[in-house]
């Protein structure tokens, strides 16, 4: 497989796909630069060895239509600030090929967001999946998606894919393109690389005790991941909203909490299976329960189990915070996806920040940490921690999917 450090991109155009998603404000100025600025050591590689950049990327959900609030324009200037080069803008993605061929070394083309194209996202517009003519429809869009990669590809000699975000998507900027570029001229770009290697380290390269925290709201969305961590790990601390589907499972009152009752089997499930294969699963003593959904909230310690009625339980209590704790700092391998709580809220921050103070003393001790997902980098940025762990995703959807040992798409096309 080739990489970008062993290629030259002397004289060549090399079109990049990134994932510049960035948050805007209402009049259109980005508000976090963090995924711009993710991907500049790529970028930067390509103009330093003297090659043309064409830079393409979705923003938001379009739906396949031109939607000006989602123009990329809007940050072509942040782009060129961050870059320190001009950009060129061309506003129309599929019809950019004069403005590609004109472009000399070390000049930069952004593209207009490709979602404006349903051919990006390869899903027929304006048809219901239930009507008859939908499979028809959506063999017509193949063929169109493979036509508007071709024209994405026909505008450079080599392509990168540097947005892991996306990797889990079969999109034409993301899998299909790379089909129109032999092994030699496309290629992972710096982000992705690192991207990928974080989740070799944590799933195939592990030194033990191997811990993993997963937390979030539901134990349905995280299903797949458990199973296939379960095999890996040595240490399950499940935290967060699923807490109280375990609570209620086991036969608690968990009053007004987030609780899943129709997969209270799939909990005792999960609990069985982890006694089965010897994997130490940590969940919730006891939480910080509250009187509504509120940061200023009235509160209560009391065990998961027995949340009196009209409260719900917002964080993990303070012997909770103890039990994970101890499951983390001696490990040597450690995954982080999903809070303890409700850590938007100022006051109920304890339980997630004492998994985050656990995961920074286990790395300093030599600990390989890897923390992923929008709410746990959100979480670790908060509490200003995000250079103590080892790496932070910027993954989403694309690292829960590889974690759960799906092959993704993106990556499958550069390295077949």
């Amino acid at each position: 497989m080739q990489t970008i450090d062993n290629y030259n991109f002397a004289g060549k155009k090399a079109i990049v796909r990134v994932d510049f998603n960035v948050p805007l404000d209402e009049n259109g100025k980005v508000t976090d630069d963090t995924r711009i600025r993710g991907a500049l050591p790529t970028l930067k590689k390509i103009l330093a060895d003297g090659g043309a950049l064409i830079i393409m990327s979705h923003m938001g959900k379009p739906k396949g239509k031109v939607n000006p609030k989602f123009s990329l324009g809007q940050i072509k200037d942040v782009v060129a600030e961050k870059l320190g080069v001009a950009v060129q803008f061309a506003p129309d993605c599929a019809k950019a090929a004069e403005q590609a061929a004109a472009l000399k070394p070390g000049e930069v083309l952004l593209l207009e967001n490709l979602r404006f194209y349903p051919e990006e996202e390869g899903k027929p517009v304006g048809i219901d999946k239930e009507d008859p003519a939908y499979a028809e429809a959506k063999e017509a869009m193949k063929a169109s998606q493979k036509e508007f990669s071709k024209t994405l590809a026909s505008y450079a000699d080599a392509y990168v894919n540097d947005a892991f975000g996306t990797a889990h998507r079969k999109h034409a900027s993301t899998a299909v393109i790379a089909d129109y570029f032999d092994a030699d001229n496309k290629m992972l770009g710096y982000l992705m690389e690192k991207e990928v290697n974080a989740v070799e380290n944590v799933l195939n390269n592990i030194k033990r005790p191997f811990t993993a925290i997963m937390g979030g709201s539901k134990v349905s969305t995280k299903i797949g991941i458990i199973e296939n961590l379960m095999d890996k790990v040595d240490n399950l601390i499940l935290c967060g909203g699923m807490t109280y589907t375990f609570a209620k499972a086991m036969g608690g009152e968990v009053g007004l909490s987030i609780c899943e009752t129709d997969k209270l089997d799939l909990a005792l499930n999960i609990m069985e299976k982890a006694k089965a294969k010897g994997v130490n699963l940590v969940l919730g003593t006891d939480c910080v329960a509250a009187d509504s959904f509120s940061n200023d909230a009235n509160t209560q310690i009391v065990p998961v189990g027995a949340i009196p009625e009209g409260w719900e339980g917002l964080d993990a209590g303070p012997d909770t915070r103890v039990l994970f704790t101890n499951a983390i700092k001696d490990a040597k391998t450690i995954l982080w996806n999903g809070p303890a709580g409700v850590f938007e809220f100022d006051n109920f921050t304890a339980g997630s920040r004492a998994i985050a103070d656990a995961i920074v003393e286990a790395t300093e001790n030599g600990a390989f940490s890897l923390v992923g997902g929008g709410d746990s980098v959100a979480c670790v940025n908060k509490f200003g921690l995000a250079d103590k762990v080892s790496y932070v995703s910027t993954g989403g959807g694309a690292l829960l999917e590889a974690i759960e040992g799906k092959v993704l798409p993106g990556i499958k096309a550069i390295k077949g």
